[in-house]
């Protein structure tokens, strides 16, 4: 069956808020962005074995909207993550974004849950959420997400939004891998127990 898998940067107490650039997401007065930078050069060494495994690409409106722009003007066919992204489906979670720019994107506005439900019967390997925190809670919530690829940055920040915010009492994972990083960067894979 294919699997819904969620790809998160995390931060070690559990904010996964803004982590690739400071205006990304102030929501709540955070002011932390770009926590992950420093990292950046590890997430493309391991990054591309993810994209070429995946089948289709699922975002929230906020990443798709910082993703578009730059992912989308990569041509170099040598790039896998830019091959994948612009040669995949993707299929974006919005009731505001109406006219997608990024080829082969799909808008979902209704009924989020049971259309992702549906994307998931037609493709046979996975598809991947790339961060999206806000989606991913409501794919927590409706029990939608099958592996969660943790990347887990050796930084504390004290305050964001969570991965786990709004999630279903006694949730149970197995841990399925755990690669280190020479700098520090934690690579775990948990399924559902």
């Amino acid at each position: 069956m294919t699997r819904i898998v969620a790809v998160e940067y995390v931060s070690l107490d559990g904010v996964v808020q803004a982590p690739g650039n400071p205006d990304e997401d102030s929501d709540g007065g955070f002011n932390l962005g770009g926590w992950a930078g420093p990292f950046i050069p590890e997430h493309g060494r391991y990054m591309p074995e993810l994209f070429r495994a995946a089948d289709a690409f699922l975002f929230g409106r906020l990443t798709y909207e910082i993703w578009s722009p730059h992912w989308s003007t990569i041509t170099d066919p040598a790039n896998e993550i830019a091959q994948a992204l612009n040669t995949k489906p993707k299929y974006v979670a919005s009731t505001t974004l109406t006219d997608p720019t990024w080829p082969g994107t799909t808008v979902i506005s209704e009924d989020i849950p049971a259309e992702v439900a549906k994307i998931r019967e037609a493709y046979t390997r996975d598809i991947v959420l790339m961060g999206s925190s806000e989606l991913a809670q409501t794919l927590i919530r409706h029990d939608l997400i099958d592996r969660y690829e943790l990347w887990l940055h050796p930084v504390v920040l004290g305050d964001g939004k969570r991965l786990f915010r709004d999630v279903p009492p006694a949730s149970e994972l197995k841990l399925t891998d755990a690669r280190v990083t020479a700098n520090g960067l934690v690579l775990l894979d948990y399924e559902r127990a």
